[in-house]
């Protein structure tokens, strides 16, 4: 039952790609929009519910998440063409690590922090491709490997890594044809979903970590 869950959560996209969303054809693609709700996230729970809530720091609008041997992700359907706009916007904090977690492996498939873009195979689920952007708490940065659960069809790729310490905010930027042609090998023109995760039910520990505003944009 783990490994069906754990197949489930990396793959949380397929799930969310119902129904389809009119594609965004302007040069800053919000996905967020933290400064007002959660409308439009859609919940999953795998192990438990990690909580997530909306809070305010230092006047502006966070989405805060904490995990208590639980697995649950939030994620958004919408289709973003890359062509466009394929930088991938966002800043996150974690405030404790996971530390001595083999994350290649099923028992240590847990992190503080990830935020994944999906490319949904439609019908044929089988072909739906996870790119999980991670803030690793053992790994070096700029790693990647291949989830243990679902090997052929969702990626880690450590942003973050065992080098970074906790409690900052850092912002990031990443290209998302580059990322996913080097991590995949294939080209592809448009992401159908972006999920956000902070999952511990493996290792059944805990941890807290912070997300700012997501977005897309054309450089």
């Amino acid at each position: 039952m783990k490994i069906t869950r754990k197949k489930l959560a990396t793959l949380i996209g397929a799930t969310l790609l119902a129904g389809s969303s009119s594609w965004a054809m302007i040069d800053r693609v919000s996905i967020s929009n933290f400064n007002q709700n959660l409308k439009g996230w859609e919940q999953k729970s795998f192990a438990g519910n990690t909580d997530y809530q909306i809070s305010e720091e230092n006047g502006q609008k966070v989405l805060l998440a904490d995990s208590t041997a639980s697995a649950s992700g939030i994620g958004k359907k919408i289709k973003v063409d890359l062509n466009k706009t394929p930088y991938i916007n966002w800043s996150w904090r974690v405030d404790n690590t996971l530390d001595g977690l083999d994350e290649t492996t099923k028992a240590g498939d847990d992190y503080v922090a990830r935020l994944y873009v999906v490319k949904s195979g439609g019908p044929l689920i089988w072909k739906t491709k996870a790119l999980n952007y991670v803030w690793s708490s053992n790994q070096d940065k700029e790693d990647v490997w291949n989830n243990a659960f679902q090997p052929k069809n969702a990626i880690m790729l450590a942003v973050r890594g065992s080098e970074d310490k906790p409690g900052q905010w850092v912002t990031e930027k990443r290209n998302v044809l580059e990322d996913f042609k080097k991590t995949f090998g294939k080209d592809i023109d448009q992401i159908d979903a972006v999920a956000i995760m902070t999952d511990t039910d493996n290792s059944q520990r805990e941890a807290s970590a912070a997300y700012g505003e997501i977005y897309f944009t054309a450089e």
